[in-house]
């Protein structure tokens, strides 16, 4: 055999050795998609049982869940009531409409109320069964609901209320009664730590300009998160100043910060004849118009300020689905319909490119 063949059959069998050996090489690691992208749904149950067609972004019918997921969602926020007078955000419709989240892919981030109804900074009124129990029994009645919840949900992020600037569960949890309000607080999360410590817990405020001087009072807590809620008609059409206050949050507290929730207007229009939360430009930020672009830019600029921020985790659009399923002569409909990420066609709105994976990779 001639030299140069032995060079050449050498030659190939070493590029052969090499190509084995890098096969055999593990697969780099796969990375998490840590930073969350969530929108609220909890009237989907009531909106599929209307009957109506949603749209995709091609005018294609499909469902919102998975225009969701095929936008980049990778977390739906699910509001929880005790015992619900139409069962709606209750512990049942909750539990499944999780579990289909679940299937898709998707984490859950549940927000309890605490309440039969809706709970905010102006409304923390106590479950009915809950109203003439003694502090010692309501205790235990907190610690005992959000373990069921957690049982029933297995949730991946739990908040302990919602908006709880003033407390919850008034009188007893109320912000004037600091020791009560923290007692209770602490029955919930020690729920959740007792039932699943992988569960991010949050504690949520509505605003970011008295947030620091909240949360510094709740040093004591064994939680994760801080969630904010932000919308320029109640905490200030200043959006670099919310970026500042959640700068000030991550180095005070150390936590992960979140924007819980938020929303802007594609149109000053409306779609039913339930009066809606925004319909003018004062109440609004004067560089994002209401119009589709100005949605979705003002979406990307939330997304931007939570992303600059060094323990920030994510952000929540709340309302997503809220569009006027119930008639256009409805005068109980939706006062979020223009505020919604399906226009009043129910065709998905450039916003949810928002959403998308790979935005500041």
């Amino acid at each position: 055999m001639k030299p140069h063949r032995n060079l050449i059959l050498l030659a190939l069998l070493l590029y052969v050795l090499a190509g084995c050996d890098k096969d055999q090489q593990p697969e780099p690691p796969v990375a998490e998609d840590s930073f969350v992208r969530a929108v609220d749904i909890s009237f989907l149950p009531q909106i599929r049982a209307s009957g109506i067609s949603t749209y995709n972004r091609e005018g294609h019918t499909e469902d919102m869940l998975t225009s969701l997921k095929n936008a980049g969602v990778n977390c739906v926020r699910l509001r929880l009531w005790n015992n619900p007078s139409d069962g709606h955000s209750g512990l049942e419709e909750v539990a499944a409409l999780s579990e289909e989240i679940r299937q898709l892919g998707m984490k859950v981030w549940l927000t309890v109320h605490y309440s039969d109804t809706w709970a905010d900074p102006g409304n923390q009124l106590k479950p009915a069964l809950w109203q003439n129990i003694s502090f010692n029994a309501l205790k235990d009645s907190v610690y005992a609901f959000t373990q069921q919840a957690v049982t029933h949900i297995q949730p991946d992020i739990i908040q302990i209320g919602n908006e709880i600037n003033n407390g919850f569960l008034w009188p007893d949890g109320s912000a004037g009664n600091m020791t009560g309000f923290r007692s209770l607080l602490e029955s919930g999360i020690t729920a959740v730590r007792e039932s699943d410590t992988s569960i991010r817990i949050m504690l949520h405020y509505a605003g970011h300009t008295d947030a620091p001087s909240f949360f510094n009072q709740m040093q004591q807590l064994d939680y994760d998160q801080v969630g904010i809620s932000y919308y320029p008609i109640w905490h200030g059409r200043d959006i670099n100043a919310l970026q500042e206050s959640l700068h000030e949050l991550s180095s005070q507290t150390g936590k992960e910060v979140l924007i819980a929730e938020t929303s802007y207007p594609f149109t000053f229009g409306w779609n039913d004849w339930t009066n809606n939360i925004i319909g003018s430009s004062d109440q609004i930020l004067d560089e994002f118009p209401a119009s589709e672009q100005g949605q979705l830019d003002f979406l990307l600029r939330i997304r931007s300020a939570v992303d600059s921020v060094s323990t920030g985790k994510g952000f929540c659009y709340w309302g997503a689905e809220w569009i006027s399923f119930k008639g256009s002569q409805s005068t109980q409909g939706s006062s979020w319909e223009n505020q919604a990420l399906w226009d009043f066609n129910n065709k998905a709105l450039p916003a949810l490119e928002a959403f998308e994976t790979a935005l500041y990779d």
